[in-house]
C-alpha cells in the first residue's frame, strides 16, 4: 500500500475537530447551502452534512475530492481553485476552514480568492475565514519535539512528525517527516515542506474591503494540546 496524498491529508488534518462546533454554530444561524473552501476529504463537510445541511464542498485535488464523495455521497463536490471558481448558486454561508487562506500566494491570491466569494454570497450572506499564525506556537525549547500525527490503515501505520518551523520570505516554512510502515515492518520516509502565509486580522480584513466585502466579527477558536489556535473572520456583503 502506497502512501497517498489522500492518506497524509488525513494523517496531518482528519483529527482536528477543534473548530467544529463553530462551524455548526454558523451553519445553525444562517442555514445552507453552504461551500466549504479547501475541503480536502471532507473533514468539515461530511460533518456539516450529517447535521443535515446541503453542502458543496471545493478543491482544487481532484484525488481528495473523490475521497469525499465515497465518504458522503450527498455532498456535493467541485474541482476547482478557490482564487478562481465559478459556480452557478449563492450561498447564505461559505466557510475556509483552517489554513486555506494562507496557502493562496501571498496578498493577491487571498484577494482573487475574496473576489470570487464575494461573487457566490448571496446578499446577505455570510463569509467565514480561519487564520492563525504559527509564532503562537510554544518556542521548541520550553517543550520536548511534538508528537506526530498517527493513523493505522490496512496494517500500515503512518505518522508525520514535525521537525522544525522557520520564517522565509514573509511566510512561515513547516518541515515535516512522513513515514510509512508495512505490516511486514518495510518503511518508507520522505520530508515534506509546508509553507504558509503569515497574514494579520488587519491585513486580511483590509483585503476583504479591497474586494467589497464587510468584515463584521472575529470568534476565536481555542488551542488544544495538539494544535495551536485561530481566528475566524466573519465579513459580509
Amino acid at each position: 500500500m502506497t502512501a497517498t496524498a489522500v492518506t497524509w491529508h488525513d494523517v496531518e488534518h482528519g483529527s482536528y475537530e477543534a473548530d467544529l462546533p463553530l462551524w455548526r454554530e454558523l451553519a445553525s444561524a444562517v442555514g445552507g447551502p453552504i461551500l466549504d473552501l479547501g475541503a480536502g476529504t471532507g473533514r468539515v463537510a461530511v460533518d456539516l452534512a450529517a447535521q443535515g445541511y446541503d453542502v458543496v464542498a471545493l478543491d482544487s485535488d481532484a484525488d481528495l475530492l473523490a475521497e469525499l464523495e465515497q465518504r458522503a455521497a450527498s455532498v456535493t463536490t467541485v474541482h476547482s481553485d478557490a482564487r478562481s471558481f465559478s459556480i452557478d448558486a449563492e450561498f447564505p454561508l461559505i466557510i475556509a476552514p483552517m489554513q486555506l487562506v494562507q496557502i493562496l500566494g501571498g496578498h493577491e491570491g487571498r484577494l482573487a480568492m475574496l473576489r470570487s466569494v464575494r461573487a457566490h454570497l448571496s446578499p446577505a450572506g455570510l463569509f467565514a475565514a480561519a487564520n492563525s499564525d504559527p509564532a503562537d506556537a510554544v518556542p521548541e525549547e520550553l517543550l520536548p519535539p511534538p508528537l506526530p500525527d498517527i493513523l493505522e490503515r490496512d496494517g500500515w501505520v503512518f505518522s508525520s512528525q514535525p521537525l522544525t518551523m522557520y520564517e522565509e520570505e514573509g511566510g512561515v516554512v513547516i518541515e515535516r517527516r512522513r513515514q510509512a510502515v508495512s505490516p511486514t515492518g518495510e518503511l518508507e520516509e520522505e520530508d515534506v515542506r509546508i509553507e504558509l502565509d503569515v497574514v494579520t486580522l488587519d491585513e486580511f480584513e483590509a483585503a476583504a474591503r479591497e474586494a467589497g466585502l464587510r468584515p463584521v466579527a472575529r470568534k476565536i477558536i481555542p488551542e488544544t494540546l495538539d494544535h495551536i489556535g485561530s481566528t475566524v473572520v466573519l465579513c459580509r456583503r
